[in-house]
């Protein structure tokens, strides 16, 4: 595998080399984030620049589901679907090695314009400032579990239970975190809004 080589990326504009580990965000395929993780600590392993890039992190957070049936579930969800982040030394074999990795699209940054001509820039990486990294873990790591609800504003529902059982209505407000919303049925003829359960409802298609 060649690199680029003398601080230039592959369009001959220079990098900035970073002497100490930053963190950078790196976009990638949508859906892919565990499978480039994988892909790209196998590379770092085999190319050996273990110690240039140290970490790759897909940072989560834990959150609560209601289903249909009023029923919580607990699960991981990524804080920023589609993108990965990097810690490392930034110089043009590192930057090499992670950008060649399939299913990576490119660093977050800013765009640089070509030297000559018209084409197309490139985009140079700028590394996350230390609160934000600061930010995105401790989110990660929040202890406090929030909640969140299937149902939205708009949606079709029918009522399960209560004393407007077999009522249709429409979401127009939703309180996750009283595990209530406010729709609007159709009462003696007119749009009346009932605060229900979430266990009360069901979405209708």
């Amino acid at each position: 595998m060649s690199f680029a080589t003398d601080g230039m990326d592959e369009q001959g504009q220079e990098l900035d080399f970073e002497q100490k580990p930053r963190w950078y965000a790196v976009q990638v395929a949508s859906g892919c984030e565990k499978q480039v993780k994988i892909n790209l600590e196998q590379r770092i392993h085999n190319l050996d620049v273990a110690d240039r890039i140290l970490q790759v992190q897909i940072p989560k957070t834990s959150i609560v589901k209601i289903k249909k049936d009023g029923s919580r579930q607990q699960v991981k969800e990524k804080v920023f679907p589609g993108y990965i982040l990097i810690e490392m030394m930034l110089d043009d074999e590192a930057w090499q090695v992670v950008k060649s990795t399939p299913h990576i699209i490119n660093f977050v940054g800013a765009e640089q314009k070509p030297r000559y001509g018209r084409g197309r820039g490139h985009v140079k990486p700028l590394p996350l400032c230390n609160a934000e990294v600061e930010r995105i873990f401790k989110q990660a790591e929040a202890e406090e579990v929030p909640v969140q609800i299937d149902q939205q504003v708009g949606d079709k529902i029918l009522v399960l239970s209560g004393p407007f059982k077999d009522f249709e209505g429409e979401v127009v407000e939703v309180f996750p975190e009283r595990n209530k919303l406010r729709a609007l049925l159709s009462i003696f003829g007119r749009d009346t809004p009932v605060e229900l359960e979430i266990n009360q409802i069901e979405k209708q298609n």
